[in-house]
């Protein structure tokens, strides 16, 4: 029977990871779902929804040679596929900030109490390393109101201390 499962792999960046461990997977009789493959620093990490005709062991044993040629950490779980089910954010959320403890955590904690549901979050670091700056990029599905939000983003900017955007996403395309 065909599972789905949620393949993780984490290491130093190299060039050919992406590509040896969809070829292990081709090779394999996989079918790859949705993806999400970044560059953190100086290394890189894979979660990719994997369908598999196979056992959890099974999948894992088509990856580790790969992963551990390229020295990278391998977990796999089973997951509930659910590719077609989106959830599509209607809110873009972009906040600037003194790099410091606790900012990821203040930022989020606020946005949730507001009612956002957070589909997808990238950050980054500017500045300098002296004054070094947290740059956040939100994406998400605004459950009670925008305005919910920008309420809890102005508080947020004047008890933090940050420069905050809030964009509405434009859902019907087409």
């Amino acid at each position: 029977m065909t599972q789905w499962y949620m393949l993780t792999l984490v290491g130093k960046d190299a060039p050919g990871i992406v590509a040896r461990v969809t070829s292990a997977l081709y090779e394999g009789g996989c079918n790859l779902g949705e993806a999400s493959m970044v560059r953190l620093g100086g290394n890189f990490t894979i979660m990719l929804m994997v369908q598999f005709e196979g056992t959890n062991h099974g999948l894992e044993g088509l990856v580790r040679p790969v992963s551990d040629s390229l020295g990278l950490r391998l977990h796999v779980d089973r997951i509930d596929g659910e590719l077609h089910h989106h959830v599509e954010p209607d809110v873009r959320i972009t906040v600037y900030g003194a790099d410091r403890a606790g900012i990821v955590a203040a930022v989020t904690g606020a946005l949730a109490q507001a009612g956002l549901n957070i589909t997808d979050l990238a950050s980054d670091v500017g500045g300098t390393e002296e004054n070094p700056i947290y740059i956040l990029f939100i994406e998400g599905v605004a459950m009670e109101s925008v305005e919910a939000l920008e309420s809890a983003l102005e508080l947020l900017a004047s008890e933090q201390g940050v420069e905050v955007k809030l964009a509405p996403i434009d859902t019907l395309v087409g």
